[in-house]
């Protein structure tokens, strides 16, 4: 009754194998194909998950599922006495199944003396007295402590496990972060191919410049070489026309021509 009892405890919160356990035709695990050793939980290539590969073709999960610690513990009744032992007699004997073998039971054990009232039978009442009172006393701190203790155990179970995970995370973030800094190298290729469109215009522009300084300076070149000879040929024609016209005057048309200019200087002289 005891060893029920310290089952029943948060220690040993597991599933009950009454309860996974079926009278039924034994199914082995599926298998797969794949028989490279492969973490459980990472995909295939072709994007469907992997089975465990460290379980044979033969486990059978079916009927014989992995336990698990449950997070309740499951029911009982009398503080002690499974929910499911009851379910038992309900199948077979209905309701009143399970009080009838007790009170049977009780009945059988004190008939052939094997319980055997005596004396000293108060001190078993006082007893599970003093038990039910130290249950409603200190049953949910006692409860509480346990939980604490196997959450402590549970975690200290898991800190590899976690610890593992959370540097896995830190790598994920970190590759994250490098392929995100990767990223950013097209538009540092962007400005570079800019900064060298702008050199080479700014080459091509200054070439442009000296091109024009160049036709420029011939250009200016050929106009004053026009204009000079424009100015040598318009100076010799003037000169060639004083030549002749002095050359064709007689000392005669001199003179008229010297009076006629006096003439006319004293005419001007006078009316101004």
């Amino acid at each position: 009754m005891l060893s029920r009892l310290a089952l029943r405890s948060e220690l040993f919160r597991v599933a009950p194998m009454s309860a996974t356990v079926r009278m039924t035709q034994t199914k082995p695990a599926v298998t797969s194909g794949n028989e490279s050793i492969i973490v459980p939980g990472f995909p295939k290539p072709n994007g469907k998950p992997q089975p465990n590969p460290f379980e044979g073709p033969e486990r059978d999960l079916v009927n014989f599922p992995r336990l698990v610690r449950l997070e309740h513990p499951s029911k009982t009744r009398y503080f002690i006495v499974p929910e499911e032992w009851f379910e038992v007699f309900y199948k077979k004997t209905g309701v009143t199944g399970p009080y009838m073998f007790g009170v049977g039971l009780t009945t059988y054990l004190l008939s052939k003396e094997i319980w055997v009232v005596e004396h000293e039978f108060p001190y078993v009442l006082a007893t599970g007295g003093l038990v039910y009172l130290a249950w409603k006393k200190f049953g949910k701190s006692f409860a509480e402590y346990l939980d604490k203790e196997v959450d402590e155990y549970e975690a200290s179970c898991n800190a590899g496990r976690q610890d593992e995970l959370d540097a896995l995370k830190d790598n994920i973030e970190a590759q994250n972060k490098e392929v995100w800094r990767t990223e950013a190298q097209k538009y540092i290729y962007e400005a570079k191919r800019e900064n060298i469109a702008l050199q080479l215009e700014s080459i091509y522009r200054e070439r442009a410049l000296q091109v024009y300084t160049q036709v420029k300076r011939r250009l200016d070149y050929q106009l004053e070489l026009a204009n000079l000879k424009r100015t040598v040929q318009q100076r010799h024609m003037v000169n060639w026309i004083l030549e002749n016209v002095l050359q064709s005057l007689t000392t005669e048309q001199e003179k008229q021509s010297f009076k006629k200019c006096m003439v006319d200087l004293k005419a001007l002289a006078s009316n101004v």
